[in-house]
């Protein structure tokens, strides 16, 4: 058991794990039902959004790890929960490495089981971590659970976030934009809010010591400020506001790249671009196919004249070549002046998707057994300029750009001028009919809230969106139907608490709890050395 009464006086009546356990390895049927609770975080997420889960399945991992001291045991059972979530939350990868990649079946249950794997050992690191300094310091159960295991998996989020250029996806702080931890979004960021997420998971295993304090009081004040939080305006509305139209092409991706369909896709763009004019015309990821230097001459020169004509601007997702082996996943822009500007606006994804588009070393063998076109392409800046339509400025992201809340805040922190809105641009086809795309849209939520400004989102068949300034989406089209959806948006301006500092006051935070854990440590001992003298 986890819980045991200690001496007199002793101020924590639940310090002590089983001794039974004390450096031993977990049985497989342990790590089995820790990978399923691990893989239960997915109904945490949307489309099922039931983010109370979450806090049950941490609080499963931290409950049994708290019921041994080993650092061993510890890192098996991270392991276990961070393989269970990562394969859960991620699984949708398997169709593109097999439908679209062409890896057959079983290499690429093996790819998507090495991810997993992969992933797991950032939870490892978490229950490692976290036994290891519960020994060190002598820790009560309280501050194990309400300190150091929350700041241990929070801070292994965020390196999953940037370790071999990261991949954040699924991280715990995503399922609450809805929930009142969203409210601590614009201050603390996601991972932040996944730090609050797995306090309240310890206040569950508290409970079951029947502890009520500080568990229950403590769950109640983290509730009812983040809703308090969530009532608070951190920027406010400027500029004039904007027609949009979203284009949501609905191009199968089998057909995408194939040039027989050619023709088709981008006549299929030119009448959903040039069907009616807007302030602001966006296209998906990639919705032209080709290079402008493979497109017929008039084709470009059609857009820069429908836009001069109707005072339309248009951000068109295209890829880009400066040279034979350089090309780049890329957003070009034409406003009502682009007729007399030959150079348009553009912008070149920076952060790209490891094997999809950019080759790690010693890895060409892996992208060559798949068939992914533009698999090599050149990074852009960290630093871009927005886009100027009328007097807001929208600075555009493409694909899982925007699931790196940090570049984006420094994007915004960094410019000269700060963008008022922002627009991502993605192509999900690849994931099929699968989860993925209501994970995107949830992704996209987040960054409107820890920003403070809307998001737009252009998507080749789902979700085109129009999300405001604090996460909730106030307009999208159907999945997997082709549609244009109009709208009208109005820019904010302001710098929410995140844009300032980015990760830093998530850092701080995690910092302050370990040191509370420490005295915490400290005053145990001390107290327990009185009681046995």
């Amino acid at each position: 058991m986890l819980r045991r009464r200690t001496q007199p006086g002793s101020p924590d009546r639940s310090t002590a794990p089983d001794p039974t356990l004390r450096g031993t390895r977990p049985s497989p049927q342990a790590l089995v039902l820790m990978a399923l609770a691990g893989a239960s975080s997915l109904l945490s997420f949307q489309p099922f959004g039931w983010w109370p889960v979450q806090f049950l399945a941490l609080a499963y991992f931290f409950y049994q790890v708290g019921m041994g001291t080993s650092r061993r045991r510890g890192v098996w059972l991270g392991w276990a929960f961070g393989f269970g979530w990562s394969v859960a939350g991620m699984h949708w990868l398997y169709i593109a490495v097999t439908r679209f990649g062409g890896l057959p079946a079983i290499l690429g249950a093996i790819a998507i089981a090495l991810l997993g794997l992969y992933m797991g050992l950032f939870g490892a690191l978490a229950g490692g971590v976290a036994s290891w300094l519960r020994r060190k310091w002598s820790l009560p159960v309280s501050a194990f659970v309400l300190l150091v295991l929350p700041v241990t998996w929070g801070v292994s989020e965020w390196m999953r976030g940037w370790v071999f250029t990261g991949f954040p996806w699924a991280a715990s702080g995503y399922a609450h934009n809805v929930s009142p931890l969203g409210g601590y979004a614009p201050i603390l960021g996601v991972y932040g809010v996944g730090v609050l997420a797995a306090v309240c998971a310890g206040c569950i295993v508290m409970l079951t010591q029947r502890a009520r304090w500080p568990s229950l009081d403590l769950l109640t004040v983290v509730m009812v400020v983040g809703f308090s939080l969530k009532q608070v305006a951190w920027t406010q509305e400027v500029g004039q506001p904007l027609s949009v139209r979203l284009l949501q092409g609905d191009v199968r991706q089998d057909q995408k790249f194939d040039m027989a369909y050619l023709v088709d896709i981008i006549s299929r763009y030119q009448g959903m671009i040039t069907a009616a004019p807007a302030d602001l015309i966006a296209t998906p990821e990639t919705a032209i196919p080709v290079t402008p230097q493979q497109l017929p001459p008039e084709y470009l020169a059609g857009m820069r004249s429908f836009a001069a004509q109707t005072g339309s601007h248009l951000m068109i997702g295209i890829p880009t070549a400066d040279s034979a082996t350089q090309y780049s996943n890329s957003v070009i822009a034409f406003g009502p002046g682009s007729a007399r500007d030959p150079q348009p606006y553009r912008y070149d994804k920076h952060h790209l998707v490891p094997f999809g588009e950019f080759i790690p070393p010693g890895f060409r063998w892996f992208t060559d057994l798949m068939h992914i076109p533009l698999g090599d392409q050149t990074r852009g800046p960290a630093l871009q300029a927005p886009f100027a339509v009328k007097d807001q400025l929208v600075l555009p992201n493409i694909c899982y750009e925007d699931a790196f809340g940090e570049e984006i805040a420094a994007q915004l922190r960094n410019a000269p001028r700060p963008a008022t809105l922002l627009l991502n641009v993605s192509n999900l086809a690849w994931y099929g009919d699968s989860v993925a795309i209501p994970q995107h849209l949830q992704i996209s939520q987040m960054r409107a809230i820890e920003t403070g400004r809307p998001m737009l989102r252009s998507t080749n068949n789902g979700a085109t969106a129009v999300i405001d300034g604090r996460g909730k989406v106030v307009k999208r089209l159907p999945f997997y139907e082709r549609g244009v959806l109009t709208a009208t948006v109005r820019g904010t301006e302001g710098m929410t608490p995140y844009i300032r500092f980015g990760n830093a006051a998530f850092l701080l935070l995690g910092g302050l709890m370990l040191v509370g854990a420490w005295l915490a440590g400290r005053r145990y001992q001390n107290n327990s050395a009185n009681s046995n003298g």
